[in-house]
């Protein structure tokens, strides 16, 4: 297990000193946090939240989680197993009676669509980028990006990340509580752990200390952007609410205390049941978490990306390690990763 010094150059310099070069190349912008058994033993913000204004990243500033919302999604699900309001083997239909696709409605289940193994596809479509980003507020507006669409494949048959699938699990949540989707994770997710810079905001709104995504544009001669005309206003079960490293702390430490689910259902929730080809080895998906084992260490979470937006949270759960990483800029937020995995895990 390793030890950091207080006094004598450690993983933790090591760490420290990888991620200063990158953000001196301007090529890391985001905040970092490692903790060992709930606790921070590094933490710091590079870069700046806002170029327009010269505003600097803090470690209190709020980043786009991109997919890694995913993870709130699911346990609100097994929170309404926990209940005994829905099972995983449910059919969308039993939930949503009014689905607009009865025949897919009737096919794929509740496990499916957290196992991203339903064959429903994407919501960012040609028809996604042709509309204003201004309308996706309410889950229901995604629907007729993806609704009519036949499914890819038989559910169960494959792996297929879908973006179209937690949009439905959040409907499924809206209907069983008769709450939104924001409310309920608000409520029952976020306000327990302490997430009190988390949320999925407007963005036409006043948001106090929020950065912005900056994207290198290819098609404009490698031209630095910001994203506000790629993302959608609000964010949405499947991705794009925001938070902070400390708060994500805070979630972890939840999580794996048992203050959102049971043992046995966070067990559940983890535990890898699909391969997952995009991330290649042993990697499989649970419901909404990632779950590997790295040189013999089992390493749970999720990441998120988008242009503009590079996040990433993993919890290794034997040597009580929590590491966040968020970033408002492309993709070296999985260079500071790779690195840390590598430093922590040698």
């Amino acid at each position: 297990m390793v030890q950091f010094g207080c006094n004598k150059p450690g993983p933790k310099d090591e760490i420290a000193t990888f991620i200063e070069d990158l953000a001196s190349k301007d090529r890391f912008s985001g905040a970092v946090l490692i903790a060992k058994d709930g606790k921070p033993i590094l933490e710091k913000a590079y870069g700046l939240a806002n170029r327009d204004y010269d505003v600097s990243n803090r470690l209190d500033t709020k980043f786009n989680l991109g997919s890694m919302s995913k993870m709130f999604t699911a346990i609100a699900i097994l929170q309404l197993v926990e209940q005994g309001r829905l099972a995983v083997d449910d059919s969308i239909i039993e939930h949503v009676p009014d689905y607009p696709n009865q025949e897919v409605a009737g096919r794929v289940t509740i496990h499916h669509l957290l196992t991203h193994t339903s064959g429903l596809g994407d919501f960012f479509t040609e028809e996604f980028f042709k509309t204003s980003k201004d309308r996706f507020r309410a889950l229901q507006e995604y629907l007729p990006l993806f609704v009519d669409n036949p499914l890819r494949f038989e559910p169960g048959a494959q792996f297929s990340y879908s973006n179209a699938g937690y949009i439905v699990l959040g409907l499924i949540i809206e209907e069983i509580t008769g709450q939104s989707y924001f409310d309920y994770v608000r409520e029952n997710i976020y306000q327990p752990c302490g997430m009190t810079n988390t949320d999925s905001y407007e963005l036409d709104q006043v948001v106090q200390n929020i950065a912005v995504g900056y994207s290198i544009d290819i098609r404009d001669g490698g031209r630095l952007k910001n994203n506000l005309f790629f993302i959608p206003i609000k964010g949405s079960s499947a991705g794009g609410g925001y938070s902070t490293v400390e708060d994500m702390l805070n979630f972890s430490n939840c999580l794996v205390n048992h203050q959102l689910l049971s043992p046995e259902l966070t067990e559940i929730l983890l535990e890898g049941k699909v391969e997952n080809p995009d991330l290649g080895g042993n990697a499989k998906y649970g419901y909404g978490f990632g779950d590997r084992m790295i040189n013999n260490h089992r390493v749970v979470g999720h990441s998120g990306g988008a242009p503009g937006i590079c996040a990433n949270l993993d919890i290794f759960l034997d040597l009580g390690y929590t590491v966040v990483i968020l970033s408002n800029s492309d993709n070296a937020c999985l260079q500071v990763r790779t690195n840390i995995r590598e430093t922590l895990l040698k």
